[in-house]
C-alpha cells in the first residue's frame, strides 16, 4: 500500500462515492493512467516529483515500474482506498486536497504586459526547440513543413482574435488540434495555454470562452485520449499546477519568481511545457491587444 500526497478535488470525490470503477489504461515510468467506465474520463495516479493538476492523484513513490502496472489491469474503490488489481493499493486517507482555480485578469495591465515581454524573451532564449519554437538546425523536411504550419495557423488564429472575430477564429483553432509530434502534440498544449487565458475572469475572452468548448467538439477524433483529456479540462478553466504559478507570477513584480515558475513549467514532457507557454503568451498578446479586460 502507498498513500496518496495530494489530490484533485474532483477526483477525490469521484473516489469517496466509492462508485469508481475502471482499467488501466496507459502506464509510463512516473505515472499511469486510469480509464473510468462511469464517465469515459481518464484520471492520472503521478509520482510525487510531479505537480497537481485535474483528475490526477500524486502518491508517495518515486517511479511506477516497480510496480509493474499493466495495461487493462481493473480498478475499483472501496471507502478510502483505490485497488489496482492485486498490484496495488492505494489510500487517500490522509490526502491533501487541490483544486485548480485560475487568478483573475488584472485590472492594470501594466505589469502583465511588461511579464509577458519578459517571458517571450526568455522562451525564445531557453525554450525546447522542435515544437512551436523552430528548430532551424536539426530539423528533417517533415518537422520542418509541421514547423511552418503551427506558425502559419497561429498567426492566422492571432489576427482573427485580435480583431475580435471569434467565429472565423475557431477553425484555425481546430486546425492545430492534432497537429505536431509527441504523445501531447505541440499544437494541443500550445491549445491548452489558449484555453487558460480564455477562463481567466475579467479577460475580453472570458465571455467568449464556449470558444474553447467549440474547439473541443472536433478534437475528439483528431488527436488522442490523453491529449484530448487535458484540452478537454482546459476548455474549461483546469489546468495544472505549474500553469496557474505562472500566471499568478505574470500579475506581480518579482522577476525570480517568473523566471522560476516559468522553468517549472519548461520542464514539463519534451516540449509540452514551451509549447504551453507558448499558448500563455499568445493568449496573453491577443487579449492585450484585442482590448485587456471586460470594462
Amino acid at each position: 500500500m502507498i498513500n496518496a500526497i495530494s489530490g484533485d478535488l474532483d477526483f477525490i470525490k469521484e473516489i469517496n462515492n466509492s462508485k469508481f470503477t475502471g482499467s488501466v489504461h496507459s502506464t509510463f515510468n512516473r505515472t499511469f493512467n486510469i480509464k473510468c467506465f462511469e464517465n469515459g474520463d481518464l484520471f492520472t495516479i503521478a509520482c510525487r516529483k510531479l505537480d497537481n493538476g485535474p483528475n490526477t492523484l500524486i502518491v508517495n513513490a518515486d517511479n511506477m515500474k516497480s510496480r509493474k502496472i499493466e495495461v487493462n489491469d481493473p480498478v475499483r474503490v472501496m471507502k478510502d482506498l483505490m485497488f489496482i488489481g492485486e498490484k496495488l493499493a492505494i489510500s487517500i486517507d490522509k490526502v491533501d486536497i487541490w483544486e485548480s482555480v485560475l487568478p483573475a485578469y488584472p485590472s492594470n495591465e501594466e505589469i502583465l504586459k511588461r511579464n509577458v515581454i519578459k517571458m517571450k524573451e526568455y522562451l525564445n532564449l531557453h525554450g525546447v526547440d522542435g515544437g512551436m519554437k523552430k528548430n532551424v538546425v536539426t530539423q528533417n523536411p517533415f518537422e520542418a513543413e509541421v514547423s511552418n504550419m503551427l506558425e502559419k495557423r497561429t498567426n492566422l488564429l492571432l489576427n482573427e482574435l485580435i480583431n475580435d472575430r471569434i467565429s472565423t477564429a475557431l477553425p484555425h483553432a481546430i486546425s492545430l488540434v492534432g497537429l505536431g509530434a509527441g504523445l501531447t502534440p505541440s499544437g494541443d498544449d500550445f491549445l491548452t495555454g489558449l484555453f487558460t487565458v480564455f477562463n481567466m475572469k475579467n479577460s475580453l475572452f472570458y465571455p467568449y470562452r464556449s470558444f474553447c468548448e467549440d474547439v473541443l467538439k472536433k478534437a475528439k477524433t483528431l488527436t488522442n485520449e490523453i491529449s484530448y483529456m487535458a484540452l478537454k479540462k482546459a476548455a474549461n478553466g483546469k489546468v495544472r499546477e505549474s500553469i496557474i504559478s505562472l500566471l499568478n507570477s505574470l500579475l506581480v513584480e518579482d522577476d525570480q519568481n517568473l523566471i522560476l515558475s516559468l522553468n517549472k513549467l519548461l520542464n514539463i514532457g519534451s516540449t509540452s511545457g514551451t509549447d504551453i507557454a507558448y499558448g500563455i503568451v499568445f493568449g496573453m498578446e491577443s487579449t492585450i491587444r484585442a482590448g485587456g479586460k471586460v470594462c
